[in-house]
């Protein structure tokens, strides 16, 4: 090389550039353009340096980014000219620690198609192998244990490579260079069929687990992020003794089905819903149930739509390939306890509901359940974010000056850790109601400081002083605690979401959220942008008969609504009827306000509609009445309530007009299909109305919605078209759930807002 004419250039690539391709994707590129250097991963992602003509340096950098690996995301990429030095030759150097971390870690991917090519092929060495992966597919996440990511910071560190595999993770040009969970039935794990003791059981294990779910039996999955439980999906005995057994009396189950021409037995799948269901992320897609789809009545009693994904492990494909029709699966767990992971803990815990156990001996670091999402105009609305999208931080356009931890919400757990322009929000924890989930949340927050080495300088959390998440944060020490209303974080969440800082009109409704006013809040109306907010509407507040048991049973939310409108000449209602013992009761609890607190909760008066419509009296699980309520709206109604409310704005009266209008109807014998139709336009018509009152009183034009309520398709579409045609511009979720699983992002950038830089 002339060293009159070299150039030299250090290269700094930040992102997800670790265990995706990133370095032999370099290498191969260098090759390609005759440079000389090196590559090589640290703790802040992957360093380059390349030497040559001045001209292959620059097309060399601008493609860095733009032919990069298909699971790669570049962040940011800096280059530094520096001496040249004439040695020939591009090499892959061994990676580098050091003190701070700012490598990304990719989330784990659906298995590619080169990968299932070999292992439908009887003439390659991994045919039918049920951990086949490569540089663009498999385990990330749920085996990483630090950075940076190489195989002895993983949990494949135990499994040595074999002398095929060696080649293939050391050769530049093979997908498996430096791919690090690679392996082959030589040397990596293997498949096992154990009882809840953990002794092998006879036969093939692949084969003998497809015949127990053929016969109808429970077998216990390990997955990528924890044990499944499936049982075949068309076969009503099998799903009802699993519903028994999980003590999951009518929560729908997920399903998995072979492909997309298999999904489309099951459910509609529109053109925006395919290339969710069969990307790199797999989640569970909610879309409308086929009349013919061959499923068993009590996979999702009452429910218009299904779950459903595609197989995004070579076991999943494996599984479904040779049984040959749907299967439930579901998070391996009882009730509400976190997914388990953990071989003997699987084994403990699954031992009175599953019939055997497919494992492995591949040790599963992080527990992470399936993702969950709806489609809304082409765009995927999160309900559950976890596997496949995290740990991928949320970039953002303003700066974290201060390490930020956010603990987030009681229900629907998730954390945020946060630095520098990423936020970290984690995987879902969960409901923190019982040890085994306080845990998960606990174990997760230190694994998520230290493998993103975030020094937490201020700890955000809930204002509701008995949720776990906020008693954890008040025990912190040598912190900055921030508490964060519950719905300023819904809006917060949602401006995080769009990268946009405010202020907006903001409409949060949801079930239940800690007010200052000692009231609990939940159908609210907010100016507000990151640092603050003002409450300038919300819906009337009703009590809530017996506290928390009025969320068990929303027949208490219909006694008070009906109270607040009609006192004692509540009209003859079948609502009434079925609880006639019990009713003054309850109406005196209203009344004296004793353990019936006051709520503007939008959750808490679908709960009450539902209940008066004859549809749920009693909940099994959280949203269960609101959920029911949208799937009878008649699609075909186009009529809706209009309910003439007073102030400057519209909103305080607008739940006790809505349930008048309902009774009225119900009433005059109209279908209650169309009532729940009616009333969801009525609400998001109330909305619109409220939110242009606002809009003439501020001058904002922005209104972002957020909450567990707009999870409801019906009603958000409604709002959403509603507030554009009168000229508004509406911000909704697309990165982070609606529901309380985004409160964590929200309490983080107000942290972030409100902090005050130390000197």
């Amino acid at each position: 090389m002339d060293l009159a004419s070299a150039h030299r250039m250090h290269v700094r690539v930040e992102g997800i550039v670790q265990g995706v391709g990133f370095r032999p994707f370099v290498y191969a590129l260098a090759t390609e353009y005759d440079l000389a250097g090196f590559v090589g991963n640290d703790t802040a992602g992957v360093f380059v340096e390349v030497e040559g003509d001045a001209d292959r340096l620059a097309a060399f950098v601008a493609d860095l980014s733009r032919r990069a690996p298909r699971l790669a995301q570049v962040e940011r990429l800096t280059t530094e000219a520096v001496p040249p030095t004439g040695r020939p030759g591009f090499v892959i150097v061994t990676s580098v620690t050091g003190a701070g971390r700012d490598a990304l870690i990719s989330p784990d991917t659906a298995t590619c198609a080169d990968c299932l090519a070999e292992m439908s092929d009887p003439t390659d060495r991994r045919h039918g192998y049920p951990f086949t992966n490569c540089t663009n597919c498999g385990p990330r996440f749920t085996i990483v244990e630090d950075v940076p990511y190489d195989r002895p910071t993983t949990t494949m560190a135990q499994f040595p490579l074999c002398s095929d595999c060696a080649a293939e993770y050391a050769d530049p040009g093979d997908r498996r260079f430096h791919a690090e969970p690679v392996c082959c039935p030589a040397c990596g794990p293997a498949l096992r069929l154990v009882d809840a003791d953990g002794h092998p059981l006879p036969g093939e294990p692949l084969d003998t687990a497809v015949r127990w779910l053929r016969d109808g039996l429970i077998v216990a999955v390990k997955g990528l992020g924890g044990y499944h439980l499936a049982t075949r999906a068309d076969h009503d005995p099998a799903v009802s003794t699993l519903r028994a057994r999980k003590h999951r009396e009518e929560k729908p189950f997920a399903l998995m089905a072979a492909d997309l021409r298999a999904a489309r037995t099951l459910v509609d799948v529109p053109p925006a819903a395919e290339p969710v269901l069969t990307g790199a992320r797999r989640p569970v897609v909610l879309l409308p149930r086929r009349a013919d789809a061959p499923v068993a009545g009590s996979v999702a009693p009452g429910n218009r739509e299904l779950g459903v994904m595609l197989p995004y492990s070579p076991l999943h494909h494996l599984l479904l390939a040779r049984l040959g029709i749907p299967i439930v699966l579901t998070s391996g767990n009882v009730s509400d306890e976190p997914i388990a992971h953990r071989d003997d803990d699987a084994r403990r815990r699954l031992a009175r509901i599953a019939d055997g156990f497919l494992t492995h001996d591949r040790r599963i670091h992080v527990r992470t359940d399936d993702s969950v999402v709806r489609v809304f105009r082409g765009r995927e609305l999160p309900v559950r974010r976890s596997r496949g999208h995290v740990p991928a931080p949320l970039t953002l356009p303003w700066r974290f000056d201060r390490p930020v931890l956010a603990c987030g919400a009681e229900l629907k757990n998730t954390f945020c850790v946060a630095k520098g322009r990423r936020a970290f929000v984690s995987h879902h924890v969960g409901d923190l109601e019982n040890y085994e989930t306080l845990r998960a949340f606990t174990d997760g927050i230190a694994h998520f400081t230290r493998l993103f080495d975030v020094r937490p300088e201020v700890v955000a959390h809930d204002l509701h002083p008995e949720y776990l998440s906020t008693k954890y944060a008040l025990q912190r020490e040598d912190v900055e605690l921030l508490g964060v209303q519950h719905h300023h974080a819904h809006i917060a969440s949602c401006l995080a979401d769009n990268g946009d800082p405010g202020p907006v009109i903001g409409v949060a409704f949801d079930g239940l959220g800690y007010g200052p006013d000692g009231t609990l809040w939940g159908g609210e109306l907010l100016v507000a942008d990151l640092t603050g907010y003002e409450r300038v509407g919300h819906l009337g507040a009703v009590p809530m008969p017996g506290g928390v048991a009025a969320v068990r049973e929303p027949w208490r939310m219909a006694a008070a609504y009906l109270d607040e409108i009609y006192g004692d000449a509540v009209p003859d209602l079948p609502v009434r009827c079925r609880h006639e013992r019990d009713w003054p009761a309850m109406v005196g609890l209203a009344r004296t306000g004793t353990n019936a607190p006051r709520t503007s909760s939008a959750g808490r008066l679908f709960d009450a509609v539902a209940a008066i419509l004859g549809l749920h009296d009693r909940v099994t699980y959280e949203g269960q009445a609101a959920i029911a309520l949208e799937q009878r709206a008649d699609p075909g109604e186009r009529g809706g309530y209009r309910v003439e409310a007073a102030g400057p704005v519209p909103l305080r009266e607008v739940g006790f007009g809505l349930v008048r209008c309902v009774v009225d109807d119900l009433l005059a014998e109209v279908d209650p299909g169309r009532i729940a139709a009616r009333f969801h336009h009525g609400l998001a018509d109330a909305v619109v109305r409220a939110a242009g009152a606002v809009r003439e009183r501020t001058g904002l034009a922005t209104v972002a919605l957020s909450g567990g309520v707009f999870q409801n398709m019906l009603l958000l579409e409604r709002v959403v078209s509603g507030l554009e045609q009168d000229g508004s511009r509406v911000l909704v979720h697309s990165r982070v759930p609606p529901n309380d699983g985004g409160i964590s992002l929200g309490q983080a950038v107000v942290a972030a807002a409100r902090a005050v830089p130390t000197a």
